[in-house]
């Protein structure tokens, strides 16, 4: 939809997590960048005051040089088995399956739980991950080269099928390495050579943030995004998050600028959502090119990049 509206002249404000495979994602950009229209994500975290000032101190070098990030996205749902039920006459059943196979309808399948269903999504990885992992990335300010992870998956028919208790670890080009677990405290640790940050939708901590009393941020230190109402008063709260992210995205259908959470730095956050999502699934260390974006000298992960579509859903 996202691709049709582009090309029919319109621009796109899209929920995360973006695409449901890293050629999906390949696919969208190369959409954008055809029809020249302004996509933005639904990351609405780059505009919430706690994480554009975590990021800040990041990159300023607050904490000296980044060298590791730790992320918790918290544990995926697990039920089932779910009972099959005649398709309601108001839902278009077929149409909400989309490109996955045609399977009998169970009610956990849709709406909301449609998260904790692999043919549909990718779990707490692909959910909460389309946000934390975007801030991680964004401070790491690189790109991911190599990947492993764990995962436990539930093997019940008609119930939820993403993994059970899962973690996925990541090093970067520029050596930073990251640790995406399922437990432990919501949120993302920034560790650097002369100290933390760490910031969730709740707070941002940390002696760096402690010493903005005395070292306060300069206007010229806003570099981390192009963006053009840096002199708003702080925000709080996700309701401000969200219409300062919703505000930035017709600021930029005007003046024709890149959007905060752009099709290039969603495509790439919801990218290692997936890589990490497939190493659980191979349970092997791989390695990734991140400029040709693929696996190297691994065909079964090589495959896992895109998914089987249904006759008349295909993505073109």
């Amino acid at each position: 939809m996202a691709a049709d509206a582009c090309r029919a002249g319109k621009d796109v404000y899209g929920e995360k997590p973006r695409t449901l495979t890293i050629d999906e994602g390949k696919f969208l950009r190369t959409v954008v960048k055809q029809t020249g229209r302004v996509l933005q994500v639904g990351s609405w975290q780059r505009s919430d005051s706690r994480f554009r000032l975590g990021i800040e101190l990041v990159r300023q070098g607050r904490i000296g040089k980044l060298q590791r990030v730790d992320v918790v996205l918290g544990k995926n749902k697990q039920g089932g088995p779910f009972k099959r039920f005649p398709v309601p006459g108001h839902f278009n059943w077929n149409l909400w399956q989309g490109q996955n196979v045609d399977i009998p309808y169970i009610p956990e399948r849709s709406h909301y739980t449609f998260r904790w269903w692999y043919e549909y999504s990718g779990g707490q990885m692909t959910d909460w991950g389309a946000h934390h992992l975007d801030i991680a990335q964004w401070g790491i300010n690189s790109l991911p080269v190599q990947v492993s992870g764990t995962a436990r998956y539930p093997t019940t028919p008609d119930a939820f099928n993403v993994a059970v208790d899962f973690q996925a670890h990541y090093r970067y080009a520029n050596g930073v390495e990251m640790h995406v677990l399922d437990n432990r405290r919501n949120g993302i640790m920034f560790t650097g050579s002369d100290g933390r940050i760490f910031v969730n939708r709740g707070v941002v901590s940390g002696k760096p943030v402690e010493d903005l009393e005395s070292n306060p941020l300069r206007q010229e230190d806003y570099k981390v995004y192009d963006f053009d109402n840096l002199d708003r008063p702080p925000r709080a709260g996700k309701l401000d998050a969200v219409t300062n992210h919703m505000v930035n995205f017709f600021d930029c259908i005007q003046s024709h600028r890149t959007p905060i959470s752009d099709v290039e730095s969603q495509h790439r956050s919801v990218s290692t959502c997936h890589l990490g999502n497939i190493a659980m699934r191979v349970g092997r260390t791989l390695t990734w090119d991140p400029e040709k974006e693929q696996f190297t000298g691994d065909a079964e992960a090589n495959a896992l990049l895109s998914r089987e579509q249904r006759s008349g859903f295909e993505v073109v």
